[in-house]
């Protein structure tokens, strides 16, 4: 019987990574005042069979950790050896804001408004540049992992846009509670990313600077499933507990005047057209001033932070395409994913 040939190796920066193999590269950016050379760090696992080229990311806003945490517990799930295909792993994009606690890069440009960047444009538009370059134009499908900004947290929900078949089938194949349908934005990792015929799944989930529990499950689960039906060669997790609820339509709704808020509905709760989503008040409690959803949704993300000024944001709401069953749906995919033996009970903070 004929021997089973191997991938030729992975070419990444310079390196050759061989089949079956996996190897830690540096992606030099620049180098600190200081005169600390600062890299973006890739973990290559080149299966021993040929497939599809996967990467995942996090931290491209500094201060959104989740994403790290997703990567570590994917690692360990996977191996080159039994692998086809290569997963291309970037816990820390942005190295600058990861260290700093900070969103942004030291020139305090949005990186995720920078693609694809440019080799003499700007810090932030030089490491867009190179993630470009070395990693998008790489790889067949990728998979964004955000959390919500300080001082507001999400519900686990996969993004995505219009008209792409293949984003949309792996959005319900990932599992999240929500998908919702969100228009590209200019100079963003997924247009980029896009432009190149690469469709990217956005992963929201939790808030800044912050572990969630239930959206790193989430993470680990999807991006699992995701390599399954990419016939990547990893243990197929078991199917979503249910359907993702579907979105085209979303709203935050904003303080009408400065005060105190008291949401009355948390994430992933069911809100009726006209519903009371939380009361707005002065410091006497003189007046409660209700605030109301104006559709019927699910609440996707809210603001942590009590005292607000007016028109600030105070609970993102997605309209859904089937409410009948959203409360349902949205249990048994929690339920599921925080009782999935895939975990040992020592990864629960």
């Amino acid at each position: 019987m004929a021997k089973s040939v191997l991938p030729p190796p992975f070419e990444l920066a310079g390196h050759r990574i061989a089949a079956g193999t996996s190897a830690t590269i540096d992606i030099p950016v620049s180098r600190l005042s200081t005169n600390t050379e600062i890299a973006m760090r890739v973990r290559v696992i080149h299966g021993r069979r040929p497939g599809p080229v996967l990467f995942v990311s996090g931290g491209v806003h500094g201060n959104e950790i989740i994403g790290v945490e997703i990567i570590r517990r994917v690692l360990k799930a996977v191996s080159a050896k039994r692998m086809a295909g290569t997963l291309l792993c970037i816990p820390i994009v942005n190295a600058y804001g990861f260290v700093a606690h900070d969103r942004y890069l030291p020139d305090r440009r949005d990186l995720n408004r920078c693609f694809p960047g440019s080799a003499k444009g700007s810090l932030a538009a030089q490491l867009a540049h190179h993630f470009t370059q070395e990693i998008i134009i790489r790889s067949d499908f990728g998979i964004d992992l955000h959390s919500a900004g300080l001082h507001r947290e999400n519900l686990p929900q996969i993004r995505i846009s219009a008209g792409r078949a293949q984003a949309e089938a792996m959005a319900q194949i990932f599992g999240a509670p929500a998908v919702i349908v969100a228009p590209l934005r200019e100079g963003s990792l997924r247009q980029t990313a896009a432009d190149n015929d690469c469709d990217v799944l956005l992963l929201e989930a939790g808030e800044a600077l912050r572990f969630d529990e239930f959206g790193i499950r989430i993470g680990v689960q999807g991006i699992l499933r995701v390599m399954a039906h990419l016939g990547m060669g990893v243990t197929k997790p078991r199917k979503p507990a249910a359907r993702s609820i579907q979105s085209r339509r979303t709203m935050w709704l904003r303080a009408p005047e400065g005060g105190l808020f008291r949401a009355v509905k948390g994430t992933g709760a069911l809100v009726q057209d006209q519903e009371v989503v939380g009361y707005l008040s002065d410091p006497f409690g003189d007046q409660d001033l209700p605030v109301l959803s104006p559709i019927t949704g699910v609440i996707i993300g809210r603001s942590n932070l009590p005292v607000v000024n007016q028109g600030d944001a105070l609970v993102h709401v997605a309209e859904v395409e089937m409410p009948g069953t959203a409360s349902h749906r949205l249990n048994e995919i929690e339920e599921a994913a925080l009782s999935d033996s895939l975990f040992d009970e020592d990864e629960i903070v």
